[in-house]
């Protein structure tokens, strides 16, 4: 079984030429799908299991290396691929039968795979690391000039940016909100996950693949690990809201228009066979990529007695992310597969709870239930589908509407119903009983004490941003990570981790924005001077910046301003003062980038004798620091020399 890595030679489609060329192969390929199944071509009576492992890249400061491509190079095996961002890489492991004492062979081999990423890592001055979202990954990080430099990518990022006609819209919400905008695919980089591949026969199917999507709810829920994006805490699987809305190349212009997105749960139960899902794909989805094709149609080859390997169906499928995915593929012996593909679990947190999440997952695909038509006719699609996307925002603390309507609690559903199933399921495919009791085990401790991988996130993030900047958490959580990642233990046994284990002040504090304010109170140019002045009593701040109508930084005003302009001009005309009457407004000598080094933004202060710096991003405000933050930050580097000399 060979696992689609995604087709990297590849064009956009431009010309109605081009279109009708793709187009053309890819109906030959659904109907010779078609044959094989009618004529009993395809593999049967045996279940292969397989993954992809993305990872991030961290430089010693732990954030973004881009440095995928060096990396690739020095390992020089096809295990290993790129993805969509440089800082990205992703290992294909080989695809081994369900039985036995399979999951010591997958773990050994993503462990020696990893091992050797690492060792190549090194000799970049980098790290690997499994998230589902980098902590650390920032706005700038997230731009062209950090995509892979290969035709795919290129490809992609024109067809989506040709769809949509317009900017990608995110809004995400959850104990923090993220509203932004975006002008190409890259935030889809933001998003590593661990894959897992079940081979399935032709005549189980059907039942198979709407089980899957039954049981996506609450396996998702016992394994969310990605609740922080850009600073905010948002889903407990952003990665769920985030891969939709960066690939969504529908737009607003008609919403009577009930168009479905490219990243989908799906709408319905599919009913006949694989054949179904392909053909509602086409109908709906439009080529995103082509391919020059020249060899035979399918059906000439297939009626020449040989595989076709459907090459435009599996591209054309490459390009719609169905969270369960269905997948056509040649085994190395030679004959044509199916199998399902699980596209929602994140990277990490360790190898030990990715394995866990895989035996939990192909657990109960092995165990279908007998009446799975009775229980697709009585439960509602629109559940299950609800069921998935809640379990995603609110991981564990979800409620799932299960079989004869009853009501679960997270827990509660998968300790006493699935857990058991999934042991069933895996003791009889002749599974390695210490290792299912092993691996099961892991996620009722992650279920009992309620320690996913996003919630051991988010109280690190929580504890340690009290305590410190934002920056300072969000590293200290992916330093955390690495750390224990190291030691393999899984995540409902890790401790949280202290803010040295980032290594020394200069992790944390290099540029402006490790330590500006982005919580920043600006009033506008025709408020009364009496506002800025009842801001600054009440929120005891000295700083408070001006922006005009458009939003656009114009002014500064400061504590000093206005004790001046009073005592220049009296009380008495308080009342009719604009702040656009005494406001600062030679911006070249207050403002600096997010970028700007901290010994560059104290040299400008000191040369213009500025208490304060705004901080500008494509002419937006976006922080402020002042004199108090550089006391911060010198206060704990004074600490830390002095705890060095102790």
């Amino acid at each position: 079984m060979h696992l689609d890595m995604g087709e990297l030679s590849v064009n956009t489609i431009s010309t109605s030429k081009e279109r009708d060329h793709f187009i053309k192969y890819l109906l030959n390929d659904i109907r010779a799908l078609e044959m094989m199944v009618e004529q009993d071509l395809i593999e049967k009576d045996i279940t292969r299991i397989g993954s992809e492992q993305e990872l991030c890249l961290v430089d010693n400061h732990w954030r973004p290396a881009p440095v995928a491509l060096e990396l690739l190079a020095k390992i020089n095996d096809p295990h290993f691929t790129t993805e969509l961002a440089l800082f990205n890489m992703e290992i294909n492991l080989d695809p081994i039968i369900l039985e036995g004492n399979c999951f010591q062979t997958l773990k050994q081999d993503l462990k020696n795979w990893l091992d050797i990423a690492e060792n190549a890592a090194q000799s970049q001055d980098t790290k690997v690391l499994l998230t589902g979202i980098l902590p650390t990954i920032k706005h700038k990080h997230i731009n062209l000039q950090y995509m892979t430099p290969k035709d795919r990518y290129f490809a992609l990022a024109e067809s989506m940016k040709m769809r949509r006609k317009g900017e990608f819209e995110f809004h995400i919400s959850g104990t923090d909100e993220l509203i932004t905008r975006h002008d190409s695919v890259m935030f889809e980089s933001c998003n590593t996950s661990f894959q897992m591949h079940y081979q399935v026969s032709p005549e189980k199917f059907v039942d198979t693949y709407n089980w899957a999507q039954i049981i996506s709810g609450p396996v998702l829920a016992s394994s969310t690990n990605s609740p922080l994006l850009l600073s905010k805490r948002l889903w407990r699987e952003t990665r769920i809201a985030l891969f939709q809305q960066s690939l969504d190349t529908r737009n607003s212009l008609d919403p009577r228009r009930e168009k479905l997105p490219r990243v989908t749960f799906g709408n319905h139960w599919i009913k006949d066979s694989i054949v179904d899902i392909y053909k509602e794909d086409i109908m709906r989805f439009e080529p995103l990529l082509g391919k020059t094709l020249k060899s035979p149609h399918s059906l000439h080859t297939l009626e020449n007695g040989k595989i076709p390997l459907l090459e435009a169906l599996r591209l054309h499928n490459s390009t719609i992310y169905k969270w369960n995915r269905p997948c056509f593929g040649i085994s190395d012996n030679g004959k044509p597969h199916l199998r399902i593909e699980n596209r929602y679990l994140a990277s990490g947190p360790s190898i030990t709870d990715e394995i866990a999440n895989m035996v939990f997952w192909t657990g109960l695909m092995s165990n279908v239930p007998q009446d799975i038509n009775q229980i697709t006719k009585k439960l509602d699609f629109d559940d299950v589908k609800t069921n998935f996307l809640k379990a995603a925002k609110l991981g564990l603390e979800n409620r799932f509407k299960w079989f004869h309507n009853r009501k679960y609690s997270a827990s509660e559903l998968i300790q006493n119903e699935l857990i058991p199933m999934a042991r069933e399921g895996l003791i009889k495919k002749g599974v390695n009983t210490k290792d299912v009791d092993y691996y099961l085990e892991v996620i009722l401790c992650r279920v009992g004490t309620g320690r996913t991988g996003s919630q051991w996130l988010l109280d690190s993030y929580n504890i340690n941003r009290k305590r410190s900047s934002n920056d300072e958490a969000l590293i200290t959580a992916t330093a955390g990570i690495y750390k224990r990642q190291q030691q393999n233990l899984p995540v409902c046994k890790w401790a949280l981790p202290a803010l040295q284990e980032a290594g020394n002040w200069s992790t944390y504090y290099h540029t402006i924005e490790q330590i500006m304010s982005t919580d920043v109170l600006t009033v506008k140019e025709d408020d009364m001077l009496d506002l800025v002045a009842s801001i600054m009593d009440w929120k005891q701040v000295r700083h408070v910046p001006v922006e005009n109508e458009a939003g656009k930084l114009v002014g500064l005003v400061t504590a000093g301003l206005v004790v001046h302009f009073l005592s220049k001009r009296g009380k008495e005309r308080k009342l009719k003062t604009r702040i656009s009457d005494f406001m600062f407004t030679k911006l070249e000598m207050c403002c600096v980038s997010p970028e700007t080094t901290i010994s560059e933004a104290i040299q400008k202060m000191k040369q213009y004798n500025m208490s304060c710096l705004t901080v500008i991003k494509d002419d937006k405000l976006v922080g402020i620091v002042t004199e108090k933050d550089f006391v911060n930050v010198s206060a704990k580097l004074l600490k830390e020399i002095h705890n060095q000399r102790s």
